[in-house]
């Protein structure tokens, strides 16, 4: 049954973020939602809340229909409530005082833990703070549900619990979300929207599969495309030569003919169409200064603890070799991130001994963070390249405008930029550190999949050494070649992440 019809759709801001969109949304729809950032996937969203008028087109609803659209940031004035009370505050006032079981009903379903049904929303971290915002639509009972990115900020338990959660949900409540979770794409939908300004394309089936089926539309596009000019450019030699024949031997014919000729050429450039080419959002490169150790950090049983001195695992004794990939596995609190502030240290002051932790001398390091705490908020981009590097002013303006970041952006303060604007700074900041190994927690998580890719073709590139976070499974499965895993206060070795993925859906 069609609950939703978008007809020619379009949105132009400073230039089109996408036009003559169509799309009809049924019930037991699952669709994924992908462009790159800033690309038109809120916009959309908006448009379709009712929140926002499209510029051209029209979106026709069933009577009567209501759509849920779980946002990415909290309201301030839920800050103050407790997790229930931020659920129930959803609810007309009516239902509020008669049917406050029905929040509680929809905490159980999403797993939320007691203690943390009566923590003020601002103590949250933001994985539960997102699956609040998604408690709070859900409770509304709405027909259409629609999530904007709403893997940011969870762990791998609480990815596997949502896509539990979507997955058991009635059929005839159609989905839509947009995500650059490639792996939670492939699970939990079954079309896939590739979001583009001329012409989008809709494929029915999950994120990888629709991904080929769009790479090959494209190919044909692009061969259909060369075949037409390669046409148009026989014809206009045809009439050349034609032309010379005219004008040598006064014939109008052949003149008249020479204008068909490039009549027709002209007609087929017109309609012909180059394949979509995406545009970037700003390179991802990295560098590698090499080194001729093999053997990079040694890990001798060091005991990773907690910053008042529990232990939480040892790491027995471990190599870190040159062009080794390897990837931290562990629950929340394992101590992945103690062992890489412990790595970091290490590294960057090896005047601090650290116990148990060993770095060759000619390593230099490079490192990124989730939160990108390096980077200052009230600084500037332009700022931070000239200060942190032997750069000038014009070679500083060229390298951001290449990581995406515009002129007018670069004179601004960090705080300002988007989540992705600021990963890609980050990512040129490490490029130039030019280190030979790296030391990434959740480098990712800003990145949309152009971004996630390049960083994924960056890394093997160059066989960088690295040891990762990461939430992401499509990024470690891509990346990783060594997977440590924290159990039972044992840093071990393991062939694939496979198993820990499926304890993690299992227990999530």
């Amino acid at each position: 049954m069609t609950l939703i019809n978008i007809r020619n759709l379009g949105i132009t801001l400073s230039a089109p973020l996408f036009s003559k969109l169509n799309l009809v949304i049924n019930t037991g729809d699952r669709i994924g939602l992908v462009a790159a950032n800033g690309r038109g996937k809120s916009t959309l969203f908006r448009c379709l809340a009712g929140t926002l008028e499209p510029g051209e087109g029209d979106i026709t609803k069933a009577r009567g229909l209501t759509i849920g659209y779980v946002e990415q940031d909290v309201a301030p004035r839920l800050l103050d409530m407790t997790f229930r009370d931020a659920v129930l505050d959803a609810l007309p006032a009516d239902q509020r005082e008669n049917e406050s079981w029905r929040a509680d009903v929809v905490l159980e379903s999403l797993e939320v833990p007691d203690v943390l049904r009566e923590r003020l929303m601002k103590q949250l971290s933001g994985g539960w703070q997102r699956i609040a915002l998604l408690a709070r639509v859900w409770v509304t009972e709405p027909d259409v549900l629609m999530l904007d990115e709403p893997t940011n900020h969870l762990d791998l338990g609480k990815i596997a619990m949502l896509e539990g959660w979507l997955n058991a949900l009635p059929r005839d409540v159609p989905v839509i979300l947009s995500s650059h979770d490639r792996a939670f794409l492939d699970t939990v939908t079954n079309r896939t929207l590739f979001l583009r300004p001329e012409q989008s394309q809709v494929f029915s089936m999950p994120y990888s599969r629709a991904r080929l089926a769009l790479d090959e539309v494209d190919a044909s596009d692009e061969r259909r495309y060369q075949r037409d000019m390669k046409v148009a450019d026989e014809l206009r030699r045809q009439a050349a030569k034609l032309n010379n024949i005219g004008i040598n031997s006064g014939s109008d014919l052949l003149v008249v003919k020479t204008k068909q000729l490039k009549q027709r050429a002209d007609k087929l450039e017109d309609a012909a169409k180059p394949a979509h080419l995406e545009r970037s959002a700003g390179a991802i490169r990295l560098a590698n200064r090499g080194t001729h150790a093999k053997v990079l950090v040694t890990l001798d049983d060091a005991s990773v603890e907690t910053p008042d001195g529990a232990l939480l695992f040892r790491t027995g004794k471990q190599f870190i070799c040159q062009g080794d990939r390897i990837v931290l596995l562990g629950d929340n609190g394992a101590g992945k991130t103690r062992l890489v502030a412990m790595l970091r240290k290490a590294i960057g002051q090896p005047e601090t001994q650290q116990d148990g932790i060993k770095a060759t001398p000619s390593l230099v390091l490079g490192y990124g963070d989730q939160a990108l705490a390096d980077l200052r908020e009230t600084d500037t981009p332009m700022n931070t390249i000239i200060r942190g590097f032997d750069v000038g002013d014009q070679r500083a303006r060229s390298l951001l405008a290449g990581a995406g970041i515009s002129i007018e952006m670069q004179s601004r303060p960090i705080g300002q930029l988007s989540g992705g604007q600021k990963a890609r700074l980050g990512m040129l900041v490490l490029r130039l550190t030019n280190p030979n190994f790296y030391l990434l927690d959740e480098p990712t998580n800003h990145l949309d999949i152009d971004g996630q890719e390049a960083l994924e073709a960056e890394l093997m590139a160059h066989q960088a050494s690295c040891l990762l976070v990461s939430h992401d499974r499509s990024f470690i499965r891509s990346v990783g070649n060594r997977f440590w895993l924290i159990e039972k206060q044992k840093l071990i070795e393991v062939e694939t992440p496979e198993s820990f993925f499926a304890a993690m859906a299992n227990h999530g």
